[in-house]
């Protein structure tokens, strides 16, 4: 399950379980959902083996349900809150006695590991865990047959990993080669080999900036777009991270403004909604669809 579908699931999971109750118009309306897709993450729920009630209209997911009471006392933050949480703990000084405490009580709620299972599946998770593996012990790893979106080619890696991305999609590695920070998407490598030298470039450990399309780079573009409602759905339940960026600029009307890091992301949600969202003061944007429109009109 991709993470927007995820998101979408526990938003879902956070109203059916809240002490307010909905009926599904309401649930749909809230959620930015339809009632169509409401009602199969329901049946979701029913099939997983929760119990679902209904009182007149209104559903709820009873906290009786098998299994229920294992996810509550497991997720007790969001994948991302607990993320933010670890790096603040991390900026803490070594010294301050707090910080160990601090972290026991995050990782006690918050297992790499155990996150990693219930994400990650098929061929890929090996990879997952072993890099993991390489954070956690701080060492150095070697992404074997690692294929280039760029150049086509195959060829390891040898980097220092140091961070996912949500969902472990993607990993922040320190390239000694190149000198520089890069993600790595985790589905093009092959394997992974976990070596016994230790971390050489920590200071230079940084996460860079990443979309709210998931592009990652160096420059900042901004971005302003005026969407009707289709389009201001879609963005919403395909790139929830947007929704910060957003407001109401009247009726059935919304703008985005936004940064982002590459033409791409942006440029392809666009292309599939010209009919709803008009582009503002977003040049670069005007361009790179102009390209792509004339580039498949040859084809």
């Amino acid at each position: 399950m991709d993470q927007p579908k995820l998101e979408r699931l526990l938003r879902l999971m956070k109203m059916l379980t809240a002490n307010t109750t909905y009926n599904v118009d309401q649930l749909a309306e809230r959620l930015d959902m339809s009632r169509r897709t409401v009602y199969r993450y329901i049946d979701t729920f029913r099939e997983a083996g929760f119990v679902i009630k209904k009182s007149g209209d209104c559903i709820r997911l009873d906290k009786e349900s098998p299994h229920f009471k294992d996810i509550s006392q497991l997720v007790h933050f969001t994948e991302e809150e607990a993320v933010i949480l670890k790096r603040a703990i991390e900026n803490i000084d070594d010294t301050n006695l707090l910080k160990q405490n601090l972290k026991r009580k995050l990782y006690s709620v918050y297992d790499n590991k155990t996150l990693a299972n219930t994400v990650v599946r098929g061929k890929n998770a090996s990879n997952v865990h072993r890099l993991i593996e390489a954070i956690e012990a701080e060492k150095q790893a070697v992404l074997c047959g690692y294929q280039s979106a760029h150049g086509g080619g195959t060829r390891d890696r040898r980097v220092e990993p140091f961070a996912f991305t949500t969902n472990y999609v993607q990993v922040w590695c320190y390239d000694p080669q190149d000198g520089v920070c890069k993600l790595f998407k985790t589905t093009r490598i092959s394997s992974v080999e976990v070596t016994d030298d230790d971390w050489q470039f920590r200071e230079a450990h940084k996460e860079g900036f990443i979309d709210a399309f998931r592009m990652h780079g160096e420059v900042h573009y901004p971005v302003k777009l005026e969407m009707g409602l289709l389009a201001y759905n879609l963005l919403c339940e395909e790139y929830p991270q947007a929704e910060k960026d957003i407001r109401s600029i009247g009726h059935d009307l919304w703008l985005l403004d936004t940064q982002v890091a590459g033409m791409a992301g942006v440029g392809r949600f666009v292309v599939g909604l010209l009919d709803d969202i008009r582009i503002i003061e977003s040049p670069e944007l005007k361009d790179y669809i102009t390209r792509y429109l004339e580039k498949f009109s040859h084809r």
